[in-house]
């Protein structure tokens, strides 16, 4: 199988929850309707913001398949959490038998903090001996249990590959990002960016697009980012400058205010958490996601008044 990536917003998925703890599908449902109206490329399903490390190996599973069943665009998915090679290639397997359009490894999966690109790239060279040759690969900085970044060898390595289509850079530095951008360029292996403040400049330098947090606050105005950057430069570098600020609030007991976001937008899914000792937000923390939910809809107008 050979995809082509759409350039664009891939959201990663949030994970609705019953109030009761379990995974609420219908409520996935709903939130992948809200991700297509809402000017998605694709769907990274099964990942940190997925609260995956908290889900059991058939809950990941099932997720998988269920986005997959009911995307009208392409979806990819992570999911191995295990420190064992054996365990990882059952948890990959398991989501490549859902149908999903790409497996995503976690660079932190692959080796320990001090363990170097030959350990790396011999782990990586018998896990990709155990799953499907047909199925596209991609990978992901994940920043927990820690973030490993990918050396120039190993993206010289995905990138002659052929099976590697996806990265989802977290360096949030723009030499390291153009770095890749070099090593990749003509290989078909795409970068998408998740952090705002290179954002822009990662565009203009080939990234293609945004993977990150934001894209379940606001997908809409990184949609217009994406789609008027080049033909509105300096009004793209006022609203980078917005997205920027707006990105803070990642930092604020995340996913539940993303959660609480949605609510606000009109969906049903509760603000249940899975990530352990997050307490129910503070008022602060509620009118701090009110006004975003304002200043967005208020920059939307704005911006649909000047013609984006």
């Amino acid at each position: 199988m050979n995809l082509n990536f759409p350039d664009g917003i891939w959201p990663v998925m949030l994970t609705p929850f019953t109030e009761e703890g379990s995974v609420d599908f219908a409520k996935l449902e709903e939130l992948i309707e809200w991700y297509q109206a809402n000017g998605s490329a694709g769907l990274f399903a099964v990942c940190q913001s997925s609260e995956m490390f908290f889900l059991s190996q058939d809950e990941r599973a099932a997720v998988a398949k269920f986005v997959k069943e009911h995307a009208r665009i392409p979806v990819i998915a992570s999911g191995h959490i295990s420190d064992g090679m054996d365990e990882q290639t059952e948890e990959l397997n398991r989501i490549a038998a859902s149908g999903v359009d790409a497996l995503i490894l976690i660079s932190n999966r692959l080796a320990a903090p001090e363990e170097g690109d030959a350990v790396f790239l011999e782990r990586l060279e018998r896990l990709m001996e155990r799953l499907p040759p047909d199925l596209p690969l991609g990978v992901y900085e994940c920043p927990y249990p820690y973030k490993r970044l990918l050396s120039p060898a190993v993206v010289r390595y995905m990138a002659g590959s052929g099976r590697f289509h996806f990265i989802k850079d977290t360096s949030c530095d723009m030499d390291n990002i153009r770095e890749k951008l070099e090593i990749t360029k003509g290989s078909g292996l795409k970068l998408y960016n998740a952090n705002t403040a290179t954002l822009l400049e990662s565009l203009r330098a080939g990234a293609s697009g945004y993977s990150g947090v934001m894209a379940n606050f606001h997908p809409r105005l990184y949609r217009l980012l994406l789609g008027h950057w080049e033909a509105a430069p300096r009004e793209a570098e006022v609203l980078q400058e917005l997205l920027t600020m707006c990105s803070l609030i990642e930092c604020r007991s995340y996913p539940r205010n993303a959660k609480y976001m949605l609510q606000l937008l009109g969906l049903g899914l509760t603000q249940y958490t899975r990530k352990p000792d997050m307490p129910p937000l503070s008022a602060a923390e509620r009118a701090e996601v009110q006004q975003l939910a304002g200043l967005s809809e208020a920059v939307e107008n704005r911006l649909a008044e000047a013609g984006w």
